[in-house]
């Protein structure tokens, strides 16, 4: 009986844990670098949407980012913690936001990779049907991203 109790809270406790690093980024986030604060302004992410100055498009995660993709995409250091996602969205590319500015130029954003480490976020969208490649070579010669962007809690 108390090794069926233990198992029990073993597994709430593994499935509490990947819940919520799954959902770090959700909630309101406060635009910290230069760039954010003067294209997105702040920014919240919901289960089904993200909000970026007021206007909100739908989401869906298509999964975990690997730490390698994390290093590459965002300069974190190996073993510096946090997570990231990749998520699948559609901003138009003649959506204007702060300062009449767009996310990419005219082209469509398909496309955001997150990563959260303690109360700091960073955002990166791409536009392009295909998935990104999230390593150091193909960033380097990309051409479908369109910027990161740094927020704060």
């Amino acid at each position: 009986m108390k090794r069926q109790k233990l198992l029990c809270v073993l597994v709430g406790w593994g499935l509490t844990c990947s819940v919520w690093g799954m959902a770090q980024e959700k909630g309101s986030w406060r635009a910290e670098s230069s760039t954010a604060k003067s294209i997105t302004g702040d920014v919240g992410f919901s289960n089904e949407k993200i909000s970026i100055n007021f206007s909100g498009f739908w989401i869906a995660q298509i999964r975990v980012l690997e730490p390698a993709e994390v290093s590459a995409a965002f300069d974190a250091e190996s073993g510096a913690g946090g997570s990231g996602n990749l998520y699948r969205l559609s901003i138009p590319g003649d959506k204007r936001f702060l300062h009449k500015s767009t996310l990419c130029g005219g082209e469509d954003v398909q496309w955001a990779a997150t990563y959260v480490v303690g109360h700091s976020l960073q955002l990166a969208f791409f536009s392009g049907s295909k998935m990104p490649v999230l390593t150091p070579d193909a960033l380097a010669n990309s051409t479908n991203l369109c910027g990161i962007f740094s927020y704060v809690r």
